[in-house]
């Protein structure tokens, strides 16, 4: 089940649990692109991944994308491309009739596999590891200067700093909410720290109420549960259902544990994960959104002043 929550962060999709990879080997691995060895920059790119389709868009490249993921969805136009197989499932076959130039990847086993598969074949390849916030800033650096966008690199990733930025000035004077983030309900299943959602939370105004664990995404007992002082409970969408009827169901689960001050306090959030954990340019917005969650009296503050 832990593969089906990592997937969220990377694809708000069903997930597999990657490869714990360092920063030093992601390096290693994408200089088996000469990122700049084109005479001329690729003009033919394909995306198998929702946030590095996301990222070639906000770069400008949009009109180099000619096939992505068929679970792209954002931006809209997306919908007007090429699909080339699933993120966890590319189609080889699709890809290589799409002709292009530049195919550019996650990294994990079956998107190395096929990356692979595509350099001995002669194609370039730009194979990415992106699960937390620092590795989003080099990649799109790396995107950059393998497109001949570097500019445009350069100042999208000034623009999500900034935004994180303003938002942490926003949140200077608040005190720090324990959230617990749920990955998954039966068994139960949290983020731990060592993880892109710890990051999310901590931007956020919050505080992972799961101490150190050994796993990424611990199972937890319904005793760790009581004493863990959750004062807000975050779960991710799951599927394409309708967002109210999760929400209400999810008050409904937790219900059981009443004495939990989440639980008292009305604090149980459904958030859909497309924008909360998909780690490309909204980084921001998910932030801003689960801080609102966790800070409501903040935000109503920098609303009234505004107006």
């Amino acid at each position: 089940m832990k593969f089906l929550w990592i997937s969220l962060i990377v694809v708000s999709a069903c997930l597999v649990t990657f490869v714990a990879i360092s920063h030093h080997h992601n390096q290693d691995r994408t200089s088996g692109l000469n990122l700049t060895g084109f005479a001329n920059k690729p003009i033919r790119i394909v995306s198998l991944a929702p946030n590095l389709t996301e990222i070639l868009f906000a770069l400008g490249l949009g009109e180099r994308v000619i096939a992505v993921s068929s679970d792209s969805d954002y931006p809209v136009e997306t919908a007007n491309k090429n699909k080339v197989g699933t993120f966890w499932s590319p189609n080889t076959e699709a890809i290589i009739a799409s002709k292009p130039d530049l195919v550019i990847t996650e990294w994990f086993q079956q998107q190395t596999a096929v990356a692979d598969s595509l350099r001995r074949l002669g194609y370039q390849v730009l194979t990415l590891n992106i699960e937390k916030i620092e590795e989003l800033f080099a990649a799109i650096e790396k995107i950059g200067d393998a497109t001949g966008y570097e500019k445009h690199a350069d100042e999208l990733a000034k623009d999500i700093s900034k935004q994180l930025n303003d938002l942490q000035q926003e949140l200077a004077s608040a005190n720090k909410v324990k959230v617990l983030w749920v990955v998954q309900v039966e068994p139960l299943r949290v983020a731990g720290r060592n993880t892109f959602v710890n990051e999310l939370i901590e931007l956020a105004g919050g505080e992972n109420a799961i101490g150190s664990t050994i796993a990424q995404y611990p199972a937890i007992s319904s005793e760790e549960l009581l004493v863990c002082g959750a004062e807000a409970i975050i779960q991710s969408a799951m599927g394409a259902g309708d967002l109210a009827s999760q929400q209400q169901a999810a008050e409904v689960l937790w219900s059981r544990w009443s004495s939990l001050s989440a639980v008292k306090n009305n604090r149980i959030y459904v958030v859909q994960p497309n924008t909360t954990l998909r780690l490309g340019p909204r980084l921001s917005q998910g932030v801003e959104l689960i801080a609102h969650y966790l800070h409501p009296e903040i935000f109503a503050q920098t609303s009234c002043t505004t107006q």
